[in-house]
């Protein structure tokens, strides 16, 4: 196959990748008005973009990030909905600090292990 049927997705372009997902984690949980639910939209379109990248690494890494905001989202759901009606003025510190210590760490941890992966070059070949 000749250079041009080919595309080349270099490893420092699938770490950068890779990187996506947790970095919106970390952002959603530090500043969750209204990044917390923009970013649950945003998610859905990274996800997908990512989850079946060329390189299946990166696939990988997106898919863990995913686990951890969605399912502290979703145990948001029933937490909130049977909370108290003096919630908001009096607990939601304590909900968005709990939060904070669940996913802030588990992203950081996967961006280190993604900083010392050994990553490669990945060739998509074209047709011809």
């Amino acid at each position: 196959m000749t250079k041009s049927n080919q595309n080349i997705v270099t490893a420092e372009q699938s770490r950068k990748s890779a990187k996506v997902f947790n970095y919106g984690n970390i952002a959603s949980v530090l500043i969750p008005f209204p990044l917390f639910i923009f970013w649950f939209g945003a998610s859905m379109f990274v996800y997908a973009l990512y989850r079946h990248h060329p390189n299946p690494r990166v696939g990988y890494y997106t898919q863990k990030a995913a686990y951890y905001y969605y399912a502290m989202a979703g145990a948001l759901v029933p937490v909130l909905t049977f909370a108290p009606g003096d919630f908001f003025t009096k607990y939601w510190w304590l909900l968005w600090g709990l939060c904070a210590l669940y996913l802030i760490p588990l992203s950081i941890w996967e961006i280190i292990k993604i900083n010392r992966e050994e990553w490669h070059d990945v060739v998509i070949k074209g047709d011809s």
